[in-house]
């Protein structure tokens, strides 16, 4: 592979002999490798998950959800969610209910909510994280929503009422 290359010093007590070795084979030998590497390995995608958002809008919305027609969940802190059925003048600390991650209960609890909606066509699911909530919490939420087979979802920001109700109760 590699070719030594000697040559003789003339002149003084010793022959030295430079050894210079050609790297060139060696070199291409790695690009070779490297690129039967890269062209057989597969690459894989990431997995990613597909939002629907709307397109943006100058106009605000004209349509009201109502109460009854949709589900709040709020991520909290510390693997923490909150949810609720009410609006702003509703909204009590009793009334901010509190349930796991655990698919089997979101999934009942959207799907109770869903039967008591007047109106099934518009039912919507909304999903409000705190500051404090973490990436994690967001897609496993993200993921029961997926299971429980429901189109009509949004991510929201939470209201200054709802903050205050959700501080109250996790003290």
């Amino acid at each position: 592979m590699a070719e030594v290359i000697t040559q003789e010093k003339s002149g003084g007590k010793q022959k030295k002999k430079n050894v210079k070795i050609d790297m060139t084979p060696m070199v291409d030998l790695n690009f070779l490798l490297l690129m039967f590497f890269m062209f057989t390995s597969s690459f894989s995608k990431p997995n990613v998950m597909d939002l629907g958002l709307p397109a943006k809008s100058t106009h605000p919305p004209t349509n009201q959800i109502g109460d009854k027609n949709q589900i709040t969940f709020i991520i909290g802190e510390n693997n923490r969610i909150f949810y609720h059925q009410s609006n702003e003048k509703d909204l009590t600390e009793a009334g901010l209910k509190e349930t796991d991650y655990n698919s089997l209960n979101v999934s009942k609890i959207i799907s109770e909510a869903y039967q008591k909606a007047p109106n099934k066509d518009i039912f919507t699911i909304i999903v409000k994280p705190t500051d404090d909530a973490n990436y994690k919490n967001f897609v496993d939420m993200m993921d029961n929503i997926s299971i429980s087979k429901k189109e009509r979802y949004g991510i929201s920001d939470i209201k200054p009422w709802e903050k205050k109700v959700y501080e109250n109760v996790i003290k």
